[in-house]
């Protein structure tokens, strides 16, 4: 009987201890891993082993015991499940929670915005503080012939096609100079797609040469249409565009000071538009849709000049006299 009692007892204690156990892991994975809220994105490698994910979490202070979560996971069977990519996890959130998240949720997506009117260096360059691409990667990229033939740019470079947009991108699979400089182009062609019509590779290159010329002279919308009637108009009349930006884009990407009387003397700059008469020989920026549409649709009228009125805006005139003295008020006298 003494036997047996100690038998019995020990099977209690064995339900009760393998029951508390029970009760204490099922705890320990379904409570909150911290009091706060604390958003944090993680990242899984391909191929990462399901237990260096659990420690990592630990590391990050995400949950409290990767040893728990290892075996969790294997109990799931979502230890295998876990996918690769960045996620955003809250340190709220239970293991349990961050489990099903890792194996089933979407990746966060990384939110990258290139900006009207960057010319491709500006775009390389946030590119590499995003740490997406190297400058130097991007730059081969953008000029590679081979690539730009197959993405239908039949020219020395992508500039002026890599289209300014705000991309949501998977930093998993939408990392590298090509990958990225790939899917600008093709947002480029696909959101311009129903402006060329008929309209040949060399036609629609010099429309997107005149729009950066374009985004680069005015921010303001209703001067777009403007001022591409004034680059129709003096194109038409077989005169100089003289436009200083492209000045600018000609002395290189290092340039940031001012514009200086050598500068715009300066025979040699292919893309001194103030003596090498038409466009200069590639577009200067990656232009948006609106600057597009203006170099399509310039604004019928007798301007043959702008000025900056220093406030955003310009001063369009008819006659050279005229934007002399728009100079003169707008410029000189500032100085």
């Amino acid at each position: 009987m003494n036997a047996k009692r100690v038998l019995l007892y020990l099977f209690l204690l064995l339900v009760l201890g393998t029951g508390l156990s029970a009760w204490y892991f099922h705890h320990l994975v379904h409570s909150p891993q911290s009091p706060e809220s604390s958003k944090e994105i993680v990242r899984i490698s391909p191929g990462q082993s399901f237990k260096s994910i659990a420690y990592h979490l630990e590391s990050m202070g995400l949950i409290d015991n990767a040893t728990v979560m290892y075996y969790w996971g294997w109990l799931q069977g979502k230890a295998t499940k876990v996918q690769a990519g960045h996620f955003q996890v809250d340190a709220q959130w239970s293991m349990q929670e961050m489990l099903e998240h890792l194996s089933t949720g979407r990746e966060q997506l990384l939110r990258l915005q290139i900006p009207e009117g960057a010319a491709w260096w500006d775009v390389a360059r946030i590119l590499e503080k995003r740490e997406l691409a190297s400058f130097e990667e991007f730059q081969g990229v953008v000029k590679d012939k081979d690539f730009l033939e197959e993405m239908g740019i039949h020219a020395s470079s992508a500039e002026g096609f890599l289209y300014p947009e705000t991309y949501y991108i998977s930093p998993s699979r939408d990392v590298g100079a090509e990958k990225l400089a790939r899917i600008m182009i093709n947002q480029f062609w696909k959101s311009t797609s129903d402006l060329w019509g008929e309209m040949s590779f060399d036609e629609i290159y010099d429309m997107v040469n005149k729009a950066s010329l374009i985004e680069k002279e005015t921010g303001i919308a209703p001067e777009r249409r403007k001022i591409s009637g004034v680059f129709h108009n003096r194109l038409e009349s077989n005169m100089l565009l003289q436009c200083d930006p492209t000045i600018i884009y000609g002395l290189g990407e290092d340039f940031e000071g001012r514009l200086r009387r050598r500068h715009l003397d300066d025979r040699d700059n292919p893309y001194n538009t103030y003596h090498h008469r038409g466009f200069p020989p590639t577009p200067i920026c990656s232009p948006g849709r609106a600057s597009i549409e203006a170099a399509l649709d310039p604004q019928e009228h007798g301007y043959y000049y702008f000025v900056s009125r220093n406030d955003g805006t310009h001063h369009f005139s008819k006659t050279l006299q005229e934007h002399n003295r728009a100079v003169y008020r707008y410029q000189i006298m500032v100085r």
